[in-house]
């Protein structure tokens, strides 16, 4: 259980590689990754984004299917290619309005070390490096690719009222 104040929480902003999707990456035959992603961290996604959360993505990969695939999902705020992520995380709370104390962050490696120390509630999945582990409000009893998203979206949703709490919640 996440100990927080989660009904200050308005947005959730995630990192794709080893959160959204594991720690492996197969490689096409021209050497672009190939990632899986999460249907539960997806059904979850597009819950908090029809729930009135805002949720963005900062990731330092760049592909065009997870661009489609989080569009798909309904999330506004996609960062792909992200060189510096405390400069995109400025920029989507600059657009949104969010304050620091609002944003849940899930990170899992050192790219995330910075941002994660600009929001609230730093969390990550239970596989990431000791030095995001350090640092996270919350580490998920579940790993990067295998829950982690839908673990804390749920459990924000929990907290605000808004997990199955209409017909909204049974469809995608």
């Amino acid at each position: 259980m996440i100990n927080y104040d989660l009904t200050k929480i308005r947005g959730l902003v995630f990192d794709v590689d080893g959160v959204l999707s594991d720690n492996t990456i197969p490689m096409d035959g021209e050497g672009q990754p190939l990632r899986t992603l999460n249907v539960k961290d997806g059904y979850a996604i597009q819950l908090a984004v029809k729930m009135g959360l805002v949720v963005g993505i900062i990731s330092g990969g760049k592909s065009d299917i997870v661009q489609k695939r989080f569009e798909y999902l309904g999330v506004k705020h996609i960062y792909l290619g992200s060189h510096t992520k405390t400069v995109d995380l400025a920029d989507l709370m600059q657009k949104t309005g969010l304050t620091r104390d609002e944003i849940l962050y899930m990170g899992d490696d050192i790219p995330d070390y910075e941002v994660m120390q600009m929001v609230g509630l730093p969390c990550c999945p239970s596989d990431a490096c000791p030095e995001i582990r350090a640092i996270s409000c919350y580490v998920s009893s579940c790993p990067g690719g295998r829950g982690a998203g839908r673990d804390v979206i749920e459990q924000v949703l929990k907290a605000h009222g808004k997990w199955m709490s209409d017909k909204t919640a049974f469809g995608w």
